[in-house]
C-alpha cells in the first residue's frame, strides 16, 4: 500500500478535481506484477492501468489500491467490474470513496463477486494524500490553506500598506512550488491594492492553468492591475456582489479580462464564495492575504491548513500586524512541521487534525 500511495503522488497537480489514486498488483509469491497511477482528470484510472500492466498475471493476484474502485461510468468506465473480470482474488483498499456516486458500491460489487476485500490499510496516509478532494466532497468547499509571511516581530508589512519582501529566495521557491500544485490561489481586495501581485507560479512548472481569485465585495480592484497581464497563466475570478458588478467598475474589469462571480448579498460572503469555487471543481485553495480575510476565514471555521513563513526581518512597531501571533496559531494546529528554508522557517500544520 505504501508503494501504491507513492504512485498516487504522481498525479499531484494534474488529477483535480479527481482524487490521486495509485494501484499495485502483487502475485501469490509477493512479486509486483502491475502498477498504475491516475495521471490526469479524464484519463485512465490507476486500477485499469495496473491491470493492463499485469495482463494475465492479475488472475489470482492481490490488488492494493489507495481508494475504493469506482462502480459507475463517468468520463471513464467503472473500475470494479474490470477488477472482477481480470480474475483478481483479493483487494486491499486504503479507504472508502466518500463520493456519493461510489460510497461503498465498488466494495459491495467486489464482495458480491466473491473477492476477499480489506479496507483501512494506511487509511490516514490516504486521507492526507487526498485532503482537498475529501474536503470538497464532504464539506462542499475547497480545502483552504492560509499562507502568510511574517517578520520576526509579527508583521506582514510596513505601515501604510506598502509592499515589502520578507522571505528569501529559498522560501520563494517553495511558495511557487506550492502554487504549481494547487487548483487556485486567492487574495482579498486590500492585498490587491497594497501589493498589485501577479499571482503566477514563476519558478515551478505547472502543467495546467492556475485559477486566481480576488474576494472584492466593492470591486476596488483596478482594471490596470498587473494580474490582468497574466491571463495566459489562468483565469482571474473576482467574487463580488450584484450592486458592484452592475456598476461601471464591473464593466471595466470584465473588459480587462476578469470573470465576475456574483454572490447573493444576503449570505455569508466567504462561505458562499468557497461553495461557488467548489461547484467549479476547485478542490485546493491557498489564500495568500491579507490579515482581515485570514481572520474572517478562521473565525468562520473555514481554514483547514496554515502555512507561516517566519522571517528574521524586523518591520517595527508601526508595521501592519497579522490577525494573530504565530505562537497562538501554532498552538491550535495538529501535526506541526517546521522546515528551514534559508534564513526563513516554514511552520505549517492542520487545523482539524485526524478528522
Amino acid at each position: 500500500m505504501a508503494r501504491a500511495l507513492a504512485l498516487a503522488e504522481r498525479g499531484r497537480a494534474t488529477t483535480s478535481p479527481n482524487p490521486m489514486v495509485g494501484a499495485v498488483i502483487v502475485d501469490d509469491e509477493g512479486v509486483v506484477v502491475g502498477r498504475g497511477s491516475h495521471e490526469y482528470a479524464g484519463g485512465p484510472h490507476a486500477e485499469i492501468l495496473a491491470l493492463a500492466d499485469a495482463g494475465p498475471r492479475a488472475r489470482g493476484a492481490t490488488l492494493y489500491c489507495t481508494l475504493e474502485p469506482c462502480s459507475h461510468t463517468g468520463r471513464t468506465g467503472p473500475c470494479a467490474p474490470a477488477v472482477v473480470a481480470a480474475g483478481v482474488r483479493r483487494t486491499v483498499v486504503a479507504m472508502e470513496d466518500p463520493n456519493p456516486l461510489v460510497s461503498g458500491r465498488g466494495l459491495a460489487l467486489l464482495r458480491h463477486a466473491g473477492l476477499d476485500v480489506s479496507v483501512g490499510v494506511l487509511e490516514a496516509d490516504a486521507r492526507r494524500l487526498n485532503g482537498p478532494f475529501l474536503t470538497r466532497i464532504t464539506r462542499g468547499r475547497p480545502q483552504v490553506t492560509i499562507k502568510v509571511a511574517l517578520s520576526a516581530d509579527g508583521c506582514v508589512g510596513p505601515p501604510g500598506g506598502r509592499p515589502m519582501r520578507l522571505t528569501g529566495a529559498v522560501a520563494d521557491r517553495r511558495v511557487h512550488r506550492d502554487r504549481a500544485a494547487v487548483d487556485a490561489i486567492a487574495i482579498g481586495s486590500a492585498t490587491m491594492l497594497a501589493d498589485d501581485p501577479l499571482l503566477t507560479p514563476r519558478i515551478a512548472y505547472r502543467p495546467r492553468p492556475l485559477i486566481r481569485v480576488i474576494l472584492d465585495r466593492r470591486l476596488r480592484t483596478p482594471a490596470a492591475a498587473r494580474v490582468f497581464s497574466t491571463l495566459t497563466a489562468g483565469p482571474v475570478i473576482i467574487v463580488t456582489e450584484p450592486q458592484a458588478a452592475a456598476s461601471a467598475r464591473g464593466e471595466r474589469l470584465r473588459t480587462a479580462g476578469a470573470a465576475l462571480e456574483i454572490l447573493d448579498p444576503g449570505g455569508s460572503f466567504a462561505s458562499d464564495a468557497l461553495a461557488r469555487l467548489a461547484d467549479a471543481g476547485v478542490s485546493s485553495l491557498v489564500v495568500e492575504g491579507g490579515p482581515t480575510l485570514h481572520a474572517a476565514l478562521w473565525d468562520q471555521g473555514l481554514v483547514d491548513r496554515v502555512q507561516m513563513y517566519v522571517t528574521p526581518a524586523v518591520v517595527g512597531p508601526a508595521g501592519v500586524r497579522w490577525w494573530a501571533s504565530a505562537e497562538a496559531v501554532t498552538a491550535r494546529l495538529h501535526d506541526v512541521c517546521r522546515t528551514t528554508l534559508g534564513p526563513d522557517v516554514l511552520v505549517e500544520g492542520d487545523v482539524h487534525g485526524a478528522d
